[in-house]
């Protein structure tokens, strides 16, 4: 079987060597790591790090909580990173409305000239979203025209009725560690509710652990056989069909990820 995690962080120190940890995360199954930028200095380091790594792809953008480092010009900046040819998507972008002092007007605005770059540049987008289920639907079906090169929204959080509805859009859902808990009700019925054909893997690396290590830091890519095997008992089939159609959505969604 082949695992894939779209979406983790392997910047910040959080894991010691990184070589001995891609060693680790290979031997788990686990074929290809995308690794997501959250800034500019975090998408220069995912840049660097997939050149040095067949397995690890990566993503350039601009978090919504991360844009007290956003300077004018450096959308420039992310758009040369995201011609490089191991950059699978703009990302991590969207809206999270999740801390009080939040300026929604700033996040909505960068969100949305991040979506048109990526529709320029030709590329799917990575999509954080928290506490903002209404805008969010409304911004996606304001620029619904931007989507077409594909776009994931990760760690999905909001209900099935709203990715019922977002999946008309054409868009993709990922889940990781949080939807291994018998507590995580909304995740649990979305993974029941999504086409399969919509559904990827992630961790959220070093965040949000699965159930088997709760409470341990830093989780790791590692734990994405864990995930995926919770997903396949929710949808009723095997492991390995559910390896199987999430390396197929994984590589049709992000297409620079290439067929191998």
């Amino acid at each position: 079987m082949k695992f894939i995690d779209v979406h983790c962080h392997l910047d910040g120190g959080h894991y010691g060597d990184l070589s001995a940890l891609l060693t680790k995360i290979k031997a788990a199954g686990v074929e290809k790591v995308i690794a997501v930028g959250f800034d500019l200095n975090s998408s220069e380091f995912c840049e660097n790090l997939a050149g040095r790594h067949n397995m690890c792809y990566f993503t350039a953008g601009f978090h919504p909580t991360e844009l007290k480092n956003y300077r004018d010009g450096d959308l420039e900046k992310i758009k040369e990173l995201a011609r490089g040819e191991k950059c699978v998507a703009i990302g991590e972008i969207g809206l999270d409305y999740h801390y009080p002092d939040t300026d929604k007007r700033l996040q909505r605005r960068i969100f949305a000239e991040q979506l048109l770059l990526a529709d320029k540049l030709g590329l799917p987008v990575q999509i954080h979203s928290r506490d903002c289920a209404e805008d969010m639907v409304s911004v996606l079906s304001e620029y619904s025209a931007c989507l077409k090169n594909g776009a994931l929204l990760h760690c999905y959080s909001h209900s099935p009725e709203i990715a019922k509805e977002l999946e008309k859009l054409g868009i993709y859902f990922s889940f990781g560690g949080t939807s291994t808990y018998s507590g995580s009700k909304r995740a649990r019925k979305s993974i029941a509710a999504i086409s399969f054909e919509r559904i990827l893997s992630e961790t959220d690396s070093p965040y949000l652990p699965p159930r088997s290590i709760t409470g341990q830091f830093p989780n790791t890519p590692a734990s994405i056989p864990e995930i995926t095997a919770n997903i396949a008992d929710i949808k009723g089939v095997s492991v390995e069909f559910t390896a199987e159609q999430i390396w197929e959505n994984a590589h049709r969604l992000f297409k620079k990820l290439g067929n191998a």
